[in-house]
């Protein structure tokens, strides 16, 4: 890509977009310390895994809206899929939400699934992780926050006993800097070791998420024999929660499921960002560094809620079941450069 279109590229972006670069040489997702996690449950195969699902558990979830914001809709949705020509869905701005999910184990205590927009965004933009000519590239005057996750955290009073990500683009780190860094932070494999154009522009946030951290601990995933998934690991080793392997938005997308008191609860990640997408069974557009096997990976997952009816879904970034949310209200006076407009559903 020449110096004229990369610029031309760039400028029309959000955060969010970037990953729509295509995988070409350039730099890792993070130069930051990747090492095995030395305390990763069983990996059983999908029927011991199915047939627990159902049977409710004791783990809790809350997930948190961060954040509201606008993105290009042809990264979220493939545009090109014949549901998606149908539909006429056009490219456009698309309101997304930024989240985390607030897990909680009986005796392992309080977890994160994704890390939320981090504190310093509203009380001191100068130093967030997003700032400077990157936050115009980044569209943040199309920002609206509304519970950060250090406020969360802060008014909770719970240590924080570690982090999953779903995948490792910008969107989903934002909120690191507010975690305390003794908590361990786990990601797929393939997401550090990805090489693509893109993060040239991203590596720098990513590390500077990470910059007191300890290492990433990387899921290593075996295969499932009976082919029902990529792969599955039992967290805790104890069938309470369960990380799937659903490669295609990045190579170590994660979807995670728990066994709570009302029911399973499944979190897709990016593995299906809208809800026009996980109702049409479109998989994610331009954002995805491979889109065959992003739709065999959003299919897997409908699939199995299709076997488990009951199950709860919450997306990447929209909403399915509005009960299932935080609905904390837009703050009312965010800092020069973060809009503080009426948010948009």
């Amino acid at each position: 890509m020449n110096t004229s279109r990369a610029v031309t590229v760039v400028r029309s972006l959000s955060v969010l977009a970037f990953v729509a670069l295509p995988p070409l040489a350039g730099c890792k997702a993070t130069g930051h310390d990747v090492a095995s996690p030395s305390d990763v449950g069983a990996m059983p195969a999908s029927r011991d895994f199915e047939a627990a699902v159902d049977i409710p558990g004791a783990i809790t979830v809350e997930t948190v809206v961060s954040a509201d914001w606008v993105v290009n809709r042809s990264g979220l949705i493939n545009l090109d899929h014949p549901a998606a020509k149908a539909a006429h869905l056009t490219s456009g701005d698309e309101p997304v939400e930024i989240i985390f999910h607030a897990v909680h184990h009986p005796t392992r205590g309080l977890f994160l699934v994704d890390s939320g927009v981090e504190r310093a965004f509203r009380v001191a933009p100068e130093r967030a992780l997003i700032r400077g000519m990157t936050s115009t590239l980044a569209h943040l005057e199309k920002m609206t926050t509304r519970t950060l996750t250090g406020d969360y955290l802060a008014a909770r009073g719970e240590t924080v006993r570690g982090v999953f990500l779903t995948h490792l683009h910008i969107d989903h780190v934002l909120g690191l800097r507010d975690v305390p860094s003794p908590a361990p932070i786990y990601v797929g494999s393939g997401d550090v070791s990805e090489h693509s154009f893109e993060h040239l522009l991203t590596s720098g946030i990513v590390d500077e998420a990470l910059a007191e951290k300890g290492p990433l601990l990387e899921w290593s995933f075996r295969a499932d024999p009976t082919g029902a998934f990529e792969g599955l690991l039992d967290v805790f080793g104890d069938g309470s929660f369960w990380a799937i392997s659903v490669p295609g938005h990045t190579p170590g997308s994660t979807a995670y499921l728990a066994r709570t008191p009302s029911g399973p609860v499944l979190l897709t990640g990016d593995a299906c960002h809208t809800t026009w997408g996980w109702e049409h069974g479109v998989e994610p557009g331009t954002f995805s560094s491979d889109q065959a096997k992003g739709a065999a990976s959003l299919a897997a997952l409908k699939r199995l809620v299709a076997r488990h009816p009951a199950m709860d879904v919450r997306l990447g970034h929209q909403e399915l079941h509005p009960a299932s949310r935080d609905r904390a209200a837009p703050q009312p006076q965010p800092p020069p450069g973060v809009s503080g407009g009426a948010h948009v559903k």
